[in-house]
């Protein structure tokens, strides 16, 4: 009975399944993520090797043209099935280009040779042949249909007259291998290069013979460079950082997004194909990069809006001109399609089912039924009201992270450890140091300190470097400061002042080191002696 009454009790007390608190603005996905994760990626194909590049033709229907082992191999758009493959390359093929009007593709080989196709006939029209090593850069002007411009590890860049098969320009000026480019949405005659010298040059065609007009040095080796659609800035991608350039203003940085883990392989321009609504008709920075993710930068607000992972390492991204379809390829040789549902697919769709039903065009698809499969089950019911008698489960409070530690989460080393210097709590200044320590970015931090800062630090240091449970991190650094930061010291009176104040502290510790040791032998014979009685 005793049994009895206590589960009649509970049935009583939980009447009716607790709901849960509906969730809060911040948790909320903002439109631009929702447009961006409604490309969903569907592993369409499988090649043989790693996807050197992927390009769409600028005509309708934007059929997709990948490279990968010594093929090249054109996806419909549309049902984003193979529809035919290019296998007349001696060598693995590279920088697959359509031209302006969709008839002819252009792609070069590790054999140094150019080839120029008709996609639909797959037979070699010309052949481009001047590059003494592998060619891994090979486009198309954006409406100029006669010309072509390449480079590779010869590390020159050519301009080519495709007609004639004539050679024009040699463009000599990078002592690295060339890697990348694209030519100026403004003017047919200028074109960048990116190459592994950290470099990249604005070549115009007109004015060759001097060489070129700009050389912007990235900082590490140069993956992939592109212009942005105002023709005014450019976008490069070299180790883990994507580098926003001002072009007119004589190649000044205006921004660097260090977001990523690895190496970015690879760089596209995506429009917002909304006709409505805050992010309409904008322009996005899509990268790629061998940790996996795929990052969506706004390079109007200087913000990633979005952030994708992939199971495999990324080679090379492309978006359709039409805001229809994302392609991703990988170092393993899968292909990653992306197609999102737009009005007119969902129209034509409704078209198609009518006709086999007979009753015309349906307006409403029919609603699916929420399975504990499907993601939006997990969610029912959260933005239901409570009503009497109902249990509410109340959700722990986030814990407010710390202005350095939001800033370490941003990787702003330098600011993170200024914060915490000011904010003068020992523990969290220490810990500080030893997280910069594990990425390698103490030392770095310490050489871009402004001198009030450096005061700060010295400052901490002569406080706290004698104190046993920090000394073994804060001596170290002081060592450290003191020989990299000499020549500001010696010129300011009060990091002096810091530094003999240190030097004083430091004495201070050793001779009261030595007299404790003076004190453990006279004591330890002593404690001997007691022992054997």
């Amino acid at each position: 009975m005793a049994v009895d009454d206590r589960s009649e009790a509970i049935v009583k007390t939980f009447a009716v399944k607790p709901k849960l608190k509906p969730t809060t603005n911040k948790s909320t996905p903002t439109p631009e993520s929702k447009y961006w994760k409604s490309f969903k990626p569907k592993q369409t194909q499988t090649l043989v090797s790693s996807i050197t590049s992927l390009s769409f033709s600028p005509t309708a229907p934007h059929d997709i043209a990948a490279t990968h082992s010594a093929t090249v191999t054109i996806f419909s758009s549309q049902t984003l099935e193979p529809k035919s493959t290019i296998s007349s390359f001696k060598d693995t093929a590279t920088s697959a280009c359509f031209r302006s009007d969709g008839q002819l593709i252009a792609a070069g080989s590790y054999s140094g040779q150019i080839q120029v196709f008709d996609p639909k006939k797959r037979s070699a029209l010309r052949r481009l042949r001047g590059h003494s090593r592998p060619v891994h850069f090979v486009s198309y002007p954006r409406v100029d249909k006669l010309h072509l411009y390449s480079g590779g590890d010869d590390a020159v860049v050519k301009y080519w007259d495709v007609s004639s098969e004539i050679l024009i320009h040699n463009l000599i000026g990078h002592k690295d291998y060339v890697r990348c480019g694209d030519g100026s949405p403004a003017s047919d005659d200028m074109f960048i290069t990116g190459s592994y010298d950290h470099t990249v040059r604005v070549w115009d065609v007109r004015v060759s013979n001097q060489g070129s007009m700009m050389n912007i040095n990235h900082g590490a080796p140069v993956e992939d460079v592109i212009y942005l659609p105002s023709g005014g800035l450019i976008a490069t991608a070299g180790g883990n950082n994507v580098k926003i350039w001002d072009v007119i203003g004589g190649g000044k940085l205006l921004h660097s997004m260090e977001s990523h883990n690895k190496t970015v392989t690879s760089l596209c321009v995506g429009k917002i194909g909304k006709d409505s609504g805050e992010f309409s008709n904008q322009y996005r920075i899509l990268s790629v990069s061998l940790d996996g993710y795929m990052k969506v930068f706004d390079y109007s607000t200087l913000k990633i809006t979005s952030s994708i992972r992939y199971p495999s390492s990324l080679m090379s991204v492309a978006f359709s001109p039409d805001c229809t379809t994302r392609v991703i390829g990988t170092s393993n040789g899968i292909l990653y399609a992306g197609k999102r549902k737009t009005d007119e697919n969902l129209g034509s769709v409704k078209s198609e089912w009518g006709k086999y039903v007979g009753f015309g065009a349906i307006d409403e698809p029919e609603k699916r039924v929420l399975r504990p499969s499907y993601f939006r089950y997990f969610h029912r019911g959260q933005n239901e009201k409570p009503s009497k008698g109902d249990y509410l489960i109340m959700r722990p409070k986030k814990v407010k992270l710390a202005e350095h530690d939001k800033l370490l989460k941003k990787f702003h080393h330098k600011e993170a450890l200024v914060s915490a210097l000011r904010a003068k709590n020992p523990e969290n200044i220490v810990a500080v140091m030893e997280e910069l320590v594990s990425r390698k970015k103490l030392l770095m931090c310490v050489s871009n300190l402004g001198m009030e800062e450096l005061g700060l630090l010295l400052s901490f240091l002569q406080r706290y470097s004698t104190m046993p449970r920090y000394a073994g991190v804060l001596i170290a650094l002081a060592k450290k400061v003191v020989e990299n930061r000499a020549n500001d010291i010696s010129g300011s009176e009060e990091l002096k002042g810091h530094i003999r104040n240190l030097k004083r502290s430091i004495m201070e510790e050793i001779r009261i080191q030595q007299s404790l040791q003076e004190i453990q032998g006279i004591i330890s014979p002593l404690l001997k002696i007691a022992g054997r009685r």
